[in-house]
């Protein structure tokens, strides 16, 4: 990827997602092996010592793709509880990956399906369950 910003990932977000990476149904799939390299990369916190302006597992989030303008507005979920009409998208989507672990005002590249990159910046963070307390949702 042409831009990786630093990202930052919580221990229990991170224990939580491997698991899921290791589920013979999702172990190699494109996405999977794309966010495992992601994981590999990331500065690991305790959730408890994660700063209130990174996306994590649960954070409801304001994102522009620069490429095109769209806005979405997003909760970062596992892929049990993605629910695409009701925002909620999967950290194993393409978008899901892109915004993990990004600060607010960071911008991720990321590969989506049909070869197409997208650019994604990371405006507002509206709910971080660590910031609110919740830190073992």
């Amino acid at each position: 990827m042409s831009s990786t910003p630093p990202i930052v990932v919580s221990s229990l977000d991170l224990e939580r997602i491997e698991a899921i990476l290791d589920a013979p149904n999702y172990r190699d799939h494109a996405s999977a092996l794309a966010l495992r390299d992601e994981l590999a990369r990331a500065d690991v916190v305790a959730p408890a010592q994660m700063p209130g302006d990174v996306v994590t597992m649960n954070s409801r989030v304001h994102a522009v793709d620069l490429d095109n303008g769209d806005a979405y507005d997003l909760t970062l979920v596992y892929p049990r509880d993605a629910d695409h009409d009701a925002g909620r998208v999967s950290v194993l989507a393409p978008v899901g990956s892109a915004i993990l672990g990004l600060r607010i005002g960071q911008t991720m590249q990321w590969p989506m399906p049909g070869g197409r990159r997208v650019t994604l910046r990371v405006d507002a963070i509206h709910y971080q369950p660590e910031a609110a307390g919740d830190l073992h949702r």
